[in-house]
């Protein structure tokens, strides 16, 4: 392999053009031919017995090129990044200039190349981050959930319907006076309030009676994943045929005794109180985390490749499909979008993350921040433990230089945040926040 040309025809792109000569390119067909001739049969001849120059002559000179060429891209590329010295950031474009006997095989490749980078002023970045205390309103209400996590369920069956309720019910749907699919179950079970069903429905449940027929009328969301029915008007025929409701246990010492480890109401609220202080300061560090962030992204100068931005893209879109066991393109179907707004809805983020990165990266280095072996060997350690994996096949994923370099991050991170001025701000509740709150 000989590299022919070396050129950055624009900011943060690298072209490389190199050569795989005539004689490396015949053994790499030659290797193809003896790949592949086991399922080539010809006139004559037993299948996979048939000799590489009768092949060629009856399927072309260049029957074993493609594969022959792919090979050697990938037996090669390393090489030449290894020779060149380059950060690859995205997947390169491959262009193969010229296949023959004669010359064996030219490439052009264009990297994307890591970006440069400038940061300054990034010790004692000012930051305000809300501090939450404990309340007893808070106590009170981490009470109220465990309460209701312990309740017991009872048969509710000769009272109306109130919201928290379990019901089993059979309801029809109807829209535009016909069934739609997907509209109607038999004993299909719902806790009222649990907002599984569309805008209007459950509170229309309250007040009903077991074996009461009655009307739920609704409007389909626009946004609906089923399209036959968005923004319809539509009809439910129910009937309720079971009730029930939880009966939260009385909050006492031996409700306590039941749950926990402690016997008095008095120890199992300190308990909570120092539960919940190390959940809010945990909630905390991570405010910290986000507002040192926002300044060190504002200090960053560089011209990053759009390339690395589309990139961390699909790789979130992918992830989050993940979790769900779906491909990316069948789960943005399943939320009623298309693949392209799915995708572009992590820009933002994806944007975020890729400057932080890149700036903790430059700090690691201008830090001259190390990393020893034994903390690789944690790191890999603790990774295996958390995704309970054997630590070899941590390794397998995980190569030694990106757990080093993620762990120089992690430690330029820390040094931000040691060294920031933090002004703590009362705490403000998030409209979600607020929810949760009104919903115990």
């Amino acid at each position: 392999m000989q590299i022919t040309s070396n050129t950055t025809p624009e900011t943060n792109i690298v072209e490389i053009e190199f050569n795989v000569n005539a004689e490396d390119f015949e053994k790499a067909c030659n290797a193809t031919y003896l790949k592949m001739r086991k399922n080539i049969s010809l006139p004559g001849f037993r299948k996979g017995k048939a000799p590489r120059k009768m092949i060629e002559t009856h399927y072309g000179e260049g029957v074993f090129y493609e594969d022959a060429v792919n090979d050697l891209y990938n037996l090669h590329i390393p090489k030449v990044i290894d020779e060149t010295g380059l950060e690859i950031v995205a997947p390169p474009a491959i262009e193969v200039k010229e296949v023959s006997r004669e010359n064996g095989v030219t490439y052009k490749v264009k990297f994307t190349v890591k970006p440069e980078v400038e940061i300054a002023d990034y010790k004692g970045v000012e930051v305000e981050v809300q501090k939450r205390e404990v309340t007893d309103e808070d106590i009170d209400r981490e009470l109220e959930l465990i309460r209701a996590d312990n309740a017991r369920i009872i048969d509710a069956s000769d009272r109306s319907v109130k919201n928290g309720d379990e019901i089993v019910f059979d309801f029809t749907g109807f829209c535009e006076d016909e069934l739609f699919d997907g509209g109607s179950a038999t004993d299909f079970r719902l806790e009222v309030g649990s907002k599984r069903f569309i805008p209007g429905f459950e509170e229309q449940i309250i007040g009903k009676s077991v074996s009461e027929d009655f009307d739920v009328n609704v409007t389909f969301p626009e946004d609906y994943p089923a399209e036959n029915v968005r923004g319809k008007d539509a009809i439910f025929k129910c009937t309720i045929s079971e009730i029930y409701a939880k009966e939260a246990a009385e909050l006492d010492d031996e409700f306590v005794k039941d749950i926990s480890e402690f016997d008095t109401i008095a120890e199992f609220r300190e308990d909570i109180r120092q539960k919940l202080e190390e959940r809010f300061g945990e909630n905390r560090d991570v405010k910290l985390e986000d507002a040192v962030a926002e300044k060190v992204v504002e200090l960053l100068k560089a011209e990053i490749p759009q390339a690395m931005y589309e990139q961390r893209m699909d790789e979130m879109a992918r992830d989050w499909a993940f979790k769900y066991n779906m491909e990316p393109e069948t789960f943005a179907r399943s939320t009623g979008s298309s693949f392209e707004s799915y995708r572009e809805s992590f820009r933002e983020i994806a944007e975020k993350q890729i400057k932080f990165r890149l700036a903790l990266d430059k700090i690691s280095e201008v830090e001259d921040i190390q990393v020893s072996d034994d903390e690789i060997e944690k790191e890999y350690q603790k990774m295996a433990d958390d995704n309970r994996m054997k630590i070899e096949k941590v390794r397998e994923i995980a190569s030694f230089e990106n757990v080093k370099t993620d762990l120089k991050i992690l430690k330029a991170l820390e040094l931000i945040k040691e060294n920031a001025s933090v002004t703590d701000v009362p705490y403000s509740p998030s409209e979600e926040e607020k929810a949760e709150m009104l919903e115990v």
